[in-house]
């Protein structure tokens, strides 16, 4: 029996502290001011007003002239039934720009997941700011082990790690389980979510069949009838476009199956300027528009008021081997002009974190710490692949995923107000001081150092003499480190044992019954 099957209730306050850094750097208390982050700052434009009106009129423009191809009849007949034009020789669906506005006025501009701990419950939209972990990686690394094929061992710790520090808001695909079937990997993944973790889960769009069972899951875990499971958001799943202007079975199909649930959309196209999008950064911008609202209007013409996220994945391509390129000034002006559109239509926006580097280094830190100002400073509400992406998504990496939590608290202290209280201008700490003096005792200071400043769960602040004298452990090595004792310390949350036994029964069943294999 697995970890998640004998899974019974153990304590587990939601408070833990995270794992020691291994340096003389005091460890941090866990933040619950990172569970609920708002964005305060206003963000950069790289379009004009009546540019990000153009580039919507262009999108729509190329909707209604040229349109998507959509493999799926099934979405071809939703599309129809919505008044679009429908070429079945061809698989061409022509969208009039009246329905896309039609489906617009239905599309929330903000919406709230509910979680098995209401503490952890997301708002999604306006200022507010997700992150979920890197998602649908088939590779896992570390610096012992080196790469290789994802596990469900490793796709269990990635999501204890997401548990384990409140700057990760939702979970995700974190790795491929190459170890469990096709047919049944969306059961061990969708429960070890629902047992280990309070935090939102996320489900592929792989088939009916997987949706369905995967939404039956949750459900039952939140002890909801199927009516009022389909009246609020529990559960996520991301739909990418074919670029250019294709939309194939499974995606067109899970576009509707998650309407009809009543569950999130994240619709995203996938356009690399000089690859699947056109080299210019608007070029690929307005094809990547015009995909968006097409997947919008689907899912708004099966259910008006079904939750989305209009995704962005735009970035460039190195011209030289065609390899995708990430975290680069491109990546990050076409997140701006992403957040831009986003807000022009009044949709929430998710962007990534993302870099080219093949292992958790300078370079991965430099290009990842690129992705992240563009997308949270052009106004990304939810960031998927926040934490952990290495290689161009082909891996998940144990210590990146530290690194990235480490950058992700810093951008969640960035965010958190700064006083300016009489107090804090601390005019009687500057009186006691004096000329030449130093702050290190005065009462102001002593009142404060404790939560003062940010205190790093890897960084190494001390002296070149104290940190040799530690082993000289890079950054990796410490993130190393860190990752393995907060597995070592994992409690999973409190959980009634008549709901893992009835969740496992439901896996049983299932896996019994031949599982669902994906759709292609």
């Amino acid at each position: 029996m697995s970890e998640i099957e004998s899974s019974s209730p153990r304590r587990g306050t939601g408070r833990r502290r995270p794992a020691a850094a291994v340096s003389a750097v005091p460890v941090p208390e866990r933040s619950r001011a990172y569970r609920h982050l708002v964005n305060p700052f206003d963000h950069p434009r790289i379009y004009s007003d009546d540019q990000v009106s153009a580039i919507h009129v262009a999108a729509l423009t190329l909707l209604e002239n040229q349109g998507m191809k959509v493999l799926s009849a099934i979405g071809r007949q939703r599309y129809a039934r919505a008044g679009a034009q429908v070429d079945e020789a061809t698989q061409v669906v022509r969208i009039d720009r009246g329905l896309v506005a039609k489906a617009l006025a239905t599309t929330p501009s903000e919406f709230t997941f509910h979680t098995l701990n209401p503490e952890f419950n997301v708002t999604v939209g306006g200022r507010h700011v997700c992150f979920a972990p890197t998602s649908g990686p088939p590779n896992i690394m570390d610096i012992h082990r080196g790469r290789r094929a994802g596990t469900l061992e490793d796709y269990c710790n990635l999501i204890k790690l997401c548990q384990s520090f409140d700057i990760i808001h939702s979970l995700g695909g974190a790795v491929e389980p190459q170890d469990s079937p096709v047919q049944d990997r969306h059961y061990e993944t969708t429960r070890a979510q629902l047992l280990l973790s309070d935090k939102v889960p996320f489900l592929y769009a792989r088939g009916s069949r997987q949706i369905a069972d995967c939404l039956e899951m949750i459900r039952i875990a939140h002890r909801v009838s199927p009516e009022e499971f389909k009246q609020r958001p529990y559960t996520w799943t991301v739909i990418n476009t074919n670029s250019p202007l294709q939309l194939d079975i499974p995606m067109a199909e899970g576009i509707i199956d998650m309407a009809e649930a009543g569950q999130v959309l994240i619709i995203t196209p996938f356009t690399l300027a000089g690859a699947m999008a056109p080299v210019t950064i608007t070029g690929a911008l307005t094809l990547a528009h015009a995909e968006a609202l097409a997947g919008i209007t689907l899912a708004q013409s099966v259910r008006p008021g079904t939750p989305i996220l209009y995704g962005s994945f735009t970035s460039n391509v190195d011209m030289k081997s065609g390899s995708p390129a990430f975290g680069t000034p491109e990546y990050a002006k076409a997140a701006f002009g992403a957040g831009q559109l986003a807000r022009y239509i009044k949709v929430p926006w998710r962007s990534s974190n993302a870099t080219a580097s093949n292992t958790p280094d300078a370079q991965a830190a430099y290009e990842a710490q690129m992705s992240l100002w563009g997308a949270l400073m052009g106004g990304a509400n939810f960031m998927l692949h926040a934490a952990g992406w290495v290689e161009g998504g082909l891996s998940t990496s144990y210590e990146k995923f530290i690194m990235d939590v480490e950058m992700l608290q810093m951008f969640g202290e960035l965010f958190q107000p700064v006083g300016a209280e009489a107090s804090d201008m601390a005019l009687d700490a500057i009186a006691e001081v004096g000329y030449g003096g130093h702050f290190f005792a005065c009462g102001h200071t002593m009142e404060r150092y404790r939560t003062a400043f940010y205190t790093p769960l890897i960084s190494d602040w001390r002296n070149y003499g104290a940190w040799s004298n530690d082993g000289a452990k890079t950054a990796t090595e410490r993130a190393n480190a860190v990752y393995q004792e907060t597995l070592a310390r994992f409690v999973a949350p409190e959980r009634d044992p008549a709901l893992a036994e009835e969740l496992n029964a439901f896996v049983e069943r299932r896996m019994a019954e031949g599982g669902a294999p994906p759709i292609t």
